[in-house]
């Protein structure tokens, strides 16, 4: 049965029990505190924990998800996978614990020849938490699983929470018996890999509170409306259903487990290294699709990171394999044709994500050449000082900063005759992660607790009137201080309120919130900012300037009318010119982030190469001619189904319901879903210019503009400048590039001459130096201070030649300046002085304590520099001091 089969017989088994079904969410998360989908209840968790009132009464779906957090045993288990598909059925005070296990048995043991799984009741096992007796009660009456094969288990296998004060429950555990060869008698309760968990069923009938640990908390009350919550492992039932041995091998993952293998040459299932190395090609290269697939781009951090992290770890395996060239336009070519049948939407993104993914494993393989050279100069380094361990801040430093795998710097310098230092590396590995989880916690801190707005979302939404009017009435229903709802506010105050109806935008879809004010009988307060905090609830921020605030007041919400015109003229010239974009570069030019306020836009688009300045004035041309053009702007809400026919762009990481809002400006030309204001006609936008065109990762780039009055400002301050350059200079402004080059070029001139003539005084002076050194004990000392020079390169250099007029016999050298008014100073050791035990690093490192700071360096040269240049004398004198001990 294949995969897809599952997931098509799930849905329609409760379909066919009065479930709406509903499409998998997105794999990038609403909830701020996670960066993707990680688990199939996550985007319910509003509904689950009454913040919103559900839509549904009963829902199923299966559901898109990622989980990195044992990626190191992906490919070493059967069962570990960064995407697995959830499928779920959900009952938010509808039905509870009977109907929720017998719809699970029924499809699990019904025929297949009925639409159901066909599994055997007698390879089937059941655990409930262990004071459920109506859970077990319920199994023995409505299924007929045998009793011997139901058992109790505790706090820790069977009690569902999130970690977090709020709902949780007792929950029931289907497992799959594998059978005798696998693992010893005694079912899950044995904690043995040979019963696989397929099903979990959640009864949320708990609040609980004072959460110390998944075994320790509070009970506070029975929940008044019972939710139900299960999960399904879709690939856990594929490879059962498929009669493979793990998640690797099902139909979706195994074409690319299979491409890896011929592209390396080696035989799956010939050698376990190889085959957990396929593996991880075969699952992180599926996950990498879906990922982008989902609007999700390589980058440095965030989800961009993970991304970035799951290919590189696919491209290192490959390379482990023995294959140093290009391999992703086959493997997601394999991987896109076993999954497109699922997720018919790939075909659309396909293009954009396997340019997206040739870009990224071109851009790693060169930086696995960089981080070659890295790796090849601290190994030599190691070798010249007659050591054999690299150091862990050396693959540290590669890992961290050129995106260097750790297995392959061993690889390389095990190759070498060397090890690496692992216990540094993971020492500083732990370091950073102790770092981000503490940055994770404080972020976490910052965020309000939602749970403030649950009673506030429960009197309804609050009405959005900000399309058609700019004032609006609505009654105070709640003021919230510090995260907990007060009674009213006073002058001075800071506070967020929320209204049954608003003319005020809230921040969402890349628009800024409006400016504005709320008035009231009593009161008056400034409104800083706007947001919605879940779903249908809008809060405003705001300082109260006179009077009292009070809970139940009327209050008259109002937008700044020139702020909203400007906003409007922004958020629709970013239409424009993202429209203008994909007519200049093509379909590929997707949005992948935006941001506008008033006089301002700002809008990324994937792309791997920057615009020259003609596609630039192109671009800008397009957009302006659009806004020339006055084309109409119209907005039409409808079903999502019919927007998309009509081709609208739901542009990547935005969260779209059934019902959409369609903005279209010149027809067909721009048509998106979009929840923000716009102008009324194109030409209200007025003027749109350009100010920057930047890349923002290797496969994304970002056009910034002004737009309206400040585009009208930046130009009239350009043409200003143009003017007083043309004084200045004394020349006509269509001459003026070739006169600022032809200065350039002068200055350039000047200063070669000015550096070559400055090098020949130090050169100059080298013989001096030399011929004045002192002996110090048996060595030779040469020493000055050079006062100011033009850079530490004129140290080293001078350093180096009075080193080599030396001679052979042991000597050392400590040059002194100040470079822009800093001190510096470099020591330098011959071989001879070296074979004697004196190294530069130590007496730099003294020399730069006499001048307030720090240096250090190589056996044979080394630098240090600090704050107080009068201190050279004496930092001269450290190392002189130096060499007599």
């Amino acid at each position: 049965m294949q995969t897809a089969e599952i997931h098509s017989r799930f849905l329609k088994h409760f379909e066919a029990k009065d479930h709406t079904i509903v499409p998998s969410a997105s794999l990038v998360s609403d909830d701020p505190a996670i960066m993707f989908t990680i688990a199939g209840m996550v985007p319910f968790i509003p509904y689950l924990s009454g913040r919103v009132p559900a839509p549904w009464p009963r829902v199923a779906d299966v559901q898109k998800c990622i989980r990195t957090l044992d990626i190191e045993e992906v490919g070493r288990t059967p069962r570990h996978g960064t995407f697995f598909q959830m499928a779920g059925n959900w009952s938010f005070g509808d039905y509870f614990k009977r109907e929720a296990i017998a719809y699970a048995w029924e499809l699990l043991t019904g025929s297949e020849a009925d639409g159901k799984f066909g599994f055997d009741p007698k390879d089937l096992w059941v655990t409930v938490f262990e004071t459920d007796d109506e859970a077990e009660r319920l199994w023995l009456e409505v299924t007929d699983v045998d009793a011997s094969r139901i058992q109790r288990l505790g706090l820790e296998d069977n009690y569902w929470m999130t970690g977090q004060p709020g709902p949780a429950g007792p929950d029931s555990e289907i497992f799959f018996d594998l059978g005798p060869e696998h693992g010893p008698d005694g079912g899950p309760a044995t904690g043995s890999d040979r019963y696989v968990e397929i099903w979990n069923l959640v009864f949320m009938q708990d609040e609980i509170a004072d959460v110390r640990s998944k075994t320790d908390f509070t009970i506070v009350r029975e929940l008044p409306n019972k939710n139900i919550d299960t999960g399904m492992g879709l690939e856990r039932v594929a490879f059962l259903k498929q009669g493979v041995q793990n998640i690797y091998e099902i139909d979706q993952v195994r074409p690319v487990l299979d491409v890896a293998g011929e592209l390396s040459g080696r035989r799956y299932g010939a050698a376990t290294e190889d085959d957990v190395r396929m593996r991880v090609v075969a699952d992180h290269v599926r996950s990498s699709l879906m990922l982008m697939g989902d609007g999700v781009t390589p980058g440095n951090d965030g989800r961009g990171y993970i991304l970035r992290r799951l290919m590189r770890r696919s491209v290192r395996s490959m390379r482990l394999l023995g294959v140093h060239e290009a391999t992703f336009p086959a493997l997601f070519e394999a991987s896109y044709r076993a999954m497109v049948t699922a997720y018919p939407e790939l075909e659309a993104a396909y293009p954009r994500i396997a340019r997206l993914a040739v870009n990224e494993e071109e851009t790693f393989l060169r930086t696995l050449e960089s981080g070659s050279t890295v790796l090849d100069l601290a190994m030599s380094d190691v070798r010249r000082d007659s050591g054999h361990v690299v150091p862990g801040k050396t693959a540290f430093l590669l890992h961290d900063t050129y995106g260097f795998p750790i297995d392959l710097t061993m690889e390389i310098a095990e190759e070498a005759g060397l090890e690496v230092d692992r216990s540094t590396f993971e020492t500083l590995m732990s370091e950073q992660r102790t770092r981000a989880k503490a940055d994770a916690k404080s972020r976490r801190r910052q965020l309000a607790d939602l749970s403030v707005y649950s009673e506030l979302r429960a009197k309804g939404e609050t009405a959005f009137l900000g399309y058609d009017e700019l004032q609006a009435d609505g009654e105070v229903i709640g003021i919230i201080a510090d995260g907990a709802q007060v009674q009213r506010a006073g002058v001075g105050d800071e506070v967020e309120v929320v209204l049954t109806a608003t003319s005020l935008y809230a921040e969402s879809g890349g628009q800024d919130s409006d400016q504005g004010t709320l008035v009231g009988s009593g009161f008056e307060a400034d409104v800083l900012d706007v947001q919605r905090p879940v779903q249908g609830l809008i809060s405003h921020t705001v300082r109260v300037t006179s009077g009292q605030l009070a809970v139940g007041d009327l209050a008259h919400a109002a937008v700044d009318p020139l702020y909203r015109r400007a906003a409007n003229q922004a958020h629709s010239a970013t239409h424009v010119v993202h429209a203008a974009l994909r007519q200049l570069l093509g379909p590929d030019a997707a949005q992948s982030g935006s941001y506008n306020k008033a006089g301002y836009m700002r809008l990324d688009f994937s792309w791997s190469s920057a615009l020259s300045s003609d596609m630039r004035q192109e671009l800008e041309g397009i957009a302006n001619s659009a806004i020339r053009d006055d084309l109409p702007v119209e907005t039409r809400v409808m079903p999502i189904d019919e927007a998309k026919s009509l081709g609208a762009m739901a542009l990547f990481g935005e969260k779209y319901g059934d019902t959409v809002r369609m903005v279209d400006i010149g027809g067909p030309w721009s048509r998106e879903l979009c929840g923000g204001t716009h102008v009324g006609a194109s030409s209200q936008i007025g003027l749109i210019s350009i100010t920057s065109e930047s890349s923002v990762g290797s496969t994304n780039r970002r056009v910034e503009a002004a737009v309206g009055p400040d585009a009208f400002r930046q130009l009239v301050a350009e043409r200003t400048l143009v003017s007083e350059l043309t004084g200045m200079l004394k020349t006509p402004k269509e001459q003026l590039p070739g006169r600022i080059q032809e200065l350039v070029t002068s200055l350039k001139a000047a200063e070669k001459r000015i550096a070559e003539f400055e090098s020949q005084q130090l050169a100059g002076r080298v013989g001096p130096i030399a011929e004045a050194a002192e002996a110090v004990g048996a060595l030779r000392f040469a020493s000055v201070d050079l006062g100011r020079i033009g850079s530490a390169d004129d140290l080293r250099s001078v350093a180096s030649q009075v080193r080599e007029r030396l001679g052979a016999d042991p000597a050392v050298v400590a040059i002194g300046g100040a470079v822009d008014g800093r001190p510096a100073i470099v020591v330098a050791t011959n071989q001879a002085a070296r074979d004697a035990g004196v190294v530069a690093g130590p007496l730099a490192k003294a020399a730069a304590g006499a001048l307030g700071g720090g240096g250090g360096g190589k056996p044979d040269m080394a630098q240090g520099g600090g704050q107080d240049a009068a201190a050279m004398p004496a930092a001269i004198a450290a190392v002189r001091e130096g060499l007599r001990r």
